[in-house]
């Protein structure tokens, strides 16, 4: 399989130049080891013909089907790019229209009226008319040496106007894999596919394409998953285990005046249980004289900023700098003004440093950095810059960390000597098959637990024509002295989408609350225009803030109350659980409302009612990934994967990750640096497949 990586394309029989160059732009497709790693999509059965009588008597929505009979007539109607061919088709039970569009002229060359043909596409009725559009055709003898079972695969659509089909690549592969004599040699290490029980690489790459029957497929398909997964997991292990056995970290084994104080006379509330576990898996983590590198993901208001506060405490008890780095400006200044409050009665010295600060601010920051007399900084991409210059910089947290670019990351790393502890925190929850496969080389501490007085959000759906009852239930909690966000999916009303504005609904807003302050936020205003709204809202001048999702992070209004989000069915379940995270952060019951068109799909009407159903962000995100994906969840494609996945999903695959991650310790406990003999050829491909990825996995 490993020599395969270097077999170009051009050469597999029935490929040539001028294909080869559209596979590579269009699949990435270069060699055959590409070729034979472009897994079927779909597998179509072409062991049964059926008749037209039996299609047009069980009207309804078919899959694609095989008819044998012979074509009546032809006719080609329209002009241009309107014309069409129609193949009355007839196999003496009944008849149906055969359509094409495109290829007129060779078909007509090739099929002729009267003779006998197997056909195969999807029956669709249009306009009382039985018809399949662009059918294959194939003649009898043709159709009996075809499998019964054919693969599909995923193409583009500048491939199908080069007239590169599905067909086309099942065509290549099957002769390929039929011209190759001798076996694929194993790529997973021997003692796993046998532990295991698992198919060998061989008969997997075989029955993907060419299943033998439906038990090889599932056998294939687990084998092929497996090795991916594996792959991902053993190079995940290797990575943390060396970094945990090779990079020295600061000792921070003190707690001193800074941490008691702050506990003793500063603590606004008891810590949770679920806080004080993580405070004391990082100060284990700090005491252990090797770098941390660990997650922290909680709910939105969870109380991640205080452990972090708290373990930074740690820190500076131990005589070192501490550094939050945010991504977003707004984000950066909330967490410098809780922070700052937190610890007022200490005396911490903590300063803030973004793109807006001030030359003579900046200067005094630098100052303060150099001589070690600033204890927190708090910042945006502007920590990372080379002017700034720590003394002893010993911990680091990152807070949203897959708004930062792994270059941005390790500049912070590279500002100490020795790699100062970082802390990673996330509001997003991640589901845990994700968080063992994007995250699976960090430490992961989960706090699951919300701190006292927090009661959770009611959220409720509302329709359009629901809207004057929503205004009503708006202004009684106006009238009762608190803020209300309202938040739109889009800035400018467009027509197409026909979703409401953030402008149209800004306007809507003041007429229909007067006489509160309506404040208006979203992404296309100035920095200071948009900052000076925010505050009027933060500060209680504004009562209503209409914005776009610009809010979801870094807001604080313990005072807000209501969250109303317009066009709710535009939205993600992540994002909307992330906007809801805007309320409830105060005593007062708080209330979300989801704000949809009536007519909405059932998928989309499941999604809006889990929201209704459960604010747990982890039930939240392993609901939003099975629905929408893995590559949708935030931040995934960003922080991304050590290799691309061709047939595993993180979002159904579960079960086989979990195999995967236990099969990787085992394997690794038994051979830690990969070097026995009977593991050379899965070395050499796992060397082969990092290599030709980009190293994602490094968090800092």
């Amino acid at each position: 399989m490993l020599s395969l990586q270097n077999f170009d394309i051009t050469y597999v029989k029935g490929i040539g130049p001028q294909k080869a160059k559209i596979l590579g732009s269009e699949l990435n497709m270069h060699t055959a080891y590409d070729l034979l790693h472009h897994y079927p999509t779909a597998y179509i059965d072409r062991s049964t013909t059926h008749t037209v009588r039996e299609i047009r008597d069980n009207r309804g929505e078919y899959p694609q089907l095989q008819l044998r009979g012979r074509f009546v007539s032809f006719n080609v109607l329209g002009e241009g790019a309107s014309m069409r061919l129609i193949g009355l088709f007839t196999d003496g039970t009944a008849t149906l229209d055969c359509v094409w569009f495109k290829g007129i002229r060779e078909l007509r060359r090739r099929i002729a009226a009267g003779t006998e043909y197997v056909i195969f596409g999807k029956p669709t009725w249009f306009r009382d008319t039985l018809q399949i559009t662009h059918p294959e055709v194939d003649p009898p003898e043709a159709a009996e040496h075809a499998p019964g079972v054919r693969a599909v695969y995923p193409l583009t659509e500048k491939l199908r106007q080069r007239n590169i089909s599905s067909r086309t690549i099942h065509s290549v592969i099957v002769g390929f894999l039929k011209s190759r004599n001798t076996p694929f040699h194993d790529t997973l290490p021997p003692s796993v596919v046998q532990t295991l029980g698992l198919m060998s690489l061989d008969e997997a790459i075989r029955n993907i394409h060419i299943p033998r029957s439906p038990e090889k497929l599932e056998q294939a398909r687990l084998r092929l998953k497996f090795e991916e997964l594996f792959y991902i997991q053993t190079d995940m292990l290797m990575r943390s285990r060396k970094r945990k056995n090779a990079i020295q970290g600061f000792m921070m084994p003190h707690v001193g005046r800074w941490f008691n104080d702050f506990y003793y006379n500063c603590l606004p509330f008891e810590l949770t249980g679920a806080q004080k576990r993580v405070i004391k898996e990082i100060r284990a983590d700090i005491m252990s004289g090797r770098q941390m590198n660990r997650l922290v993901q909680g709910d939105v208001g969870s109380g991640k900023t205080l452990v972090a506060l708290m373990c930074m405490l740690l820190a500076i008890d131990n005589g070192y700098q501490t550094c939050l780095m945010a991504p977003t400006e707004i984000l950066a200044t909330q967490h410098f003004e809780t922070i700052s409050q937190l610890a007022a009665k200490i005396g911490l010295n903590v300063k803030l440093l973004t793109g807006s600060t001030r030359a003579k601010q900046r200067r005094l920051i630098d100052e303060g950095l150099r001589d070690g007399s600033i204890h927190i900084l708090v910042g945006t991409h502007a920590v990372i810059e080379d002017k700034v210059v720590f003394r002893n910089l010993g911990f680091v947290v990152i807070d949203e960390q897959h708004r930062f670019g792994v270059a941005q990351r390790a500049k912070l790393w590279k500002k100490s000597v020795v790699p100062p502890h970082v802390l990673v925190m996330t509001a997003t929850p991640i589901p845990r098959t994700l968080a063992m496969t994007v995250y699976g080389d960090l430490d992961v501490s989960v706090i699951d637990e919300l701190p006292p007085g927090r009661k959770p959000v009611k959220t409720v759906l509302r329709f359009d024509e629901q809207r004057e009852r929503v205004h009503k239930g708006i202004m009684a909690q106006l009238e009762a002295g608190h803020q209300v966000y309202i938040v739109y999916p889009l800035v400018e009303e467009n027509e197409k989408l026909d979703l409401r504005s953030v402008t149209e609904g800004y306007e809507t807003a003041q007429d229909t609350f007067k006489p509160y302050e309506v404040a208006l936020v979203h992404g296309r205003m100035k920095p200071a225009e948009k900052d000076a709204s925010m505050q009027r809202f933060a500060s209680g001048q504004a009562s209503v803030l209409v914005a776009t999702t610009v809010i979801e992070v870094g807001v604080n209004v313990p005072n807000a109350t209501t969250m109303v989000i317009e066009n709710a069915e535009r939205f993600g379940l992540s994002q909307l659980h992330q906007l809801r995270g805007r309320v409830g952060r105060g005593a007062d019951s708080s209330h979300c409302i989801l704000m949809s068109k009536h007519q909405i799909s059932a998928d989309t009407r499941k999604r809006l009612e889990l929201m209704t159903s459960t604010t747990d962000g982890f039930v939240i995100a392993e609901a939003d990934m099975e629905m929408r994906g893995p590559g949708d969840i935030e931040g995934t494609a960003q922080s991304g994967l050590p290799f691309e996945l061709k047939i595993a999903n993180l979002a159904r695959d579960g079960q086989i990750i979990h195999m995967a991650r236990k099969a990787a310790e085992a394997f690794l406990d038994s051979d830690p640096t990969i070097s026995l003999y009977e593991n050379n050829y899965f070395a050499r491909a796992l060397a082969a497949m990092v290599s030709r990825s980009t190293d994602w996995s490094r968090i800092s």
